[in-house]
């Protein structure tokens, strides 16, 4: 995320925390609580954790252990590295030779119900939605040639509690629960020697989110809002084997003992991101 785009979103939150108490004074003694159903959509923008020291994990024999690939005279295969995040070329000490993990846009809805209880509030809330997210990890061969291994999110759903204190018509409140998704996963490569297929891809994950922010009525039933969370699923089943295909037998991958081939994993199984949204709210 841009500095500037970290510090709109900041400053607009700032705006709705001091306008809170403010805007209690338009309609003086009247009591407006938080209890009861509504319904809300929010939009904003995700941003990845920095997965320093995130590389590709090899498994030479099929035991389930992690192996350095070597070549048929017994050099590292992998000797140029890893980066956390996507090829560029086939070398990754070129210039621009990783793209970023990509941060992007994120768009939820969702249905909760609340109970306020003098200034507290407590309530919970399900919500579902998809985040533009992706997680990339690169590896470079001395062929050369890259290994791309990327994740991103098709759907998200999560039901969490939340609790409060109210400030006038101003809703502070922090939120956390139980989130539940879809997670698609991705292989490329530069390599058209060697076959590639996916052998092991568990797509749907449990995992916990995080959080808290800020709502303010404006307009009868109608309210505005800033929210931030924190999002954490382990996913670390995806895997791929690359096989002979058209490459001779003495192929790094496929060398004795194991002549099936080589089972490629990401060595982070963290998927995770925050997410900054707006939100619009209707309460009946």
């Amino acid at each position: 995320m841009k500095i500037s785009q970290l510090m709109s979103i900041t400053g607009a939150l700032g705006f709705l925390m001091g306008a809170a108490p403010a805007l209690a004074q338009d309609e003086p003694g009247k009591e407006r609580p938080f209890t009861g159903l509504y319904v809300a959509a929010s939009g904003g923008y995700d941003v990845q954790s920095n997965d320093v020291g995130s590389r590709i994990n090899f498994d030479r024999n099929g035991d389930g252990n992690f192996d350095q690939v070597n070549t048929a005279a017994g050099a590292n295969a992998f000797s140029p590295g890893f980066c956390n995040g996507k090829a560029r070329g086939t070398n990754v000490s070129a210039a621009g030779g990783c793209e970023n993990d990509r941060n992007r846009p994120s768009y939820y809805g969702r249905v909760g119900f609340d109970v306020q209880r003098g200034p507290f509030v407590i309530g919970a809330l399900a919500e579902f939605g998809r985040s533009e997210v992706v997680d990339y990890v690169s590896a470079f061969s001395t062929t050369p040639a890259n290994y791309v291994m990327a994740r991103s999110l098709d759907w998200e759903a999560s039901g969490r509690l939340r609790a409060g204190y109210t400030a006038g018509r101003g809703l502070f409140y922090a939120t956390g629960g139980v989130g539940y998704a879809r997670i698609d996963h991705d292989f490329t490569t530069s390599n058209t020697a060697n076959a590639f297929s996916t052998i092991e891809n568990d797509h749907d994950k449990f995992g916990f989110i995080v959080g808290g922010g800020v709502e303010v009525k404006v307009a009868g039933p109608f309210t505005i809002g800033m929210e931030y969370t924190y999002h954490d699923y382990k996913d670390g089943q995806y895997k791929v084997l690359a096989s002979r295909g058209s490459a001779p037998a003495n192929n790094p991958f496929v060398l004795p003992p194991n002549t099936a081939g080589t089972v490629f994993q990401r060595s982070d199984d963290n998927f995770r991101w925050h997410s900054l949204r707006a939100t619009v709210g209707f309460h009946f």
